[in-house]
C-alpha cells in the first residue's frame, strides 16, 4: 500500500489542535478550532477519506477519532464516517491495550512492521493528523505522498507539522487547488533530498 499522510495546518506551519478549542491543549495551547471547512475543502477532505484502504494513527489522534467519529451514529451521508467505520485500522503505540474501536489493531510502531504493513496489497494507507507519527514516518523514509490543506490563518503558536531541526525532502507538486474561502488543498509525492546551490567563484 501506498503511505499517504494527510494534515491540517496553518500558512506559519501549525497543526495542533485544528478541529476545536479541546481538541489538544497540550502546552497551554488556547488556539484550538481554526481550521475552518468550506464545502469544497469538505469534498476535498471525503475524497481523500473515500481512496482509503486501511487508516494508521498514533494514539493520541486515535484516541480523538474513537470518541468523535467513532461514537457518531451513521449520518448517512458521510464518506468520512463510512471508511472510518468499514477500512483496518491501526495504531502505533506502546501504551494502548485495548482499543475501543471495532476492527482496530495495536502495532509496536516500528520501521519493520510499518514496512510490512505497507507491503500488504491494496491501495492507501493513509495516515490523518497523528503529528508525532507523522514526524517519525518522516524521519524513516515510510511516506509516500502528503496531502496538506493550508489554512488562511496565521496561529502563532503551538505544535508545527515540521519540527525546527530535521530531515529534508524535495516534493513533486502533483495536485494543487484553492478553495472559495482560501484553502489551499495540495498533493506532494516524496522525491528525495533536494538539490541545494553551491557557491561558484565570480
Amino acid at each position: 500500500m501506498k503511505l499517504t499522510a494527510t494534515a491540517q495546518v496553518s500558512v506559519d506551519g501549525v497543526m495542533q489542535g485544528p478541529g476545536g478549542p479541546e481538541e489538544d491543549e497540550r502546552g497551554v495551547f488556547e488556539r484550538g478550532g481554526w481550521a475552518h471547512f468550506d464545502d469544497e475543502a469538505g469534498t476535498a477532505m471525503d475524497e481523500i477519506y473515500g481512496r482509503a484502504d486501511a487508516f494508521l494513527f498514533g494514539r493520541r489522534t486515535y484516541e480523538v477519532f474513537v470518541n468523535s467519529w467513532g461514537s457518531w451514529d451513521d449520518p448517512g451521508n458521510s464518506p468520512i464516517w463510512t471508511a472510518l467505520h468499514t477500512r483496518p485500522k491501526y495504531v502505533a503505540s506502546t501504551t494502548l491495550t485495548e482499543p475501543r474501536w471495532a476492527d482496530t489493531t495495536v502495532l509496536p510502531g516500528d520501521v519493520v512492521t510499518i514496512g510490512e504493513l505497507k507491503a500488504r496489497p491494496g491501495g492507501e494507507l493513509q495516515v490523518h493528523g497523528s503529528g508525532a507519527l507523522f514526524r517519525w514516518l518522516f524521519e524513516n523514509h515510510l511516506v509516500d505522498e502528503v496531502n496538506l490543506f493550508t489554512f488562511p490563518v496565521i496561529v502563532g503558536q503551538g505544535t508545527r507539522l515540521f519540527p525546527d531541526a530535521g530531515p529534508d525532502a524535495a516534493l513533486e507538486l502533483v495536485g494543487s487547488r484553492t478553495t472559495p474561502s482560501g484553502v489551499i488543498v495540495q498533493s506532494y509525492q516524496l522525491g528525495g533530498r533536494p538539490r541545494y546551490a553551491t557557491a561558484t567563484a565570480d
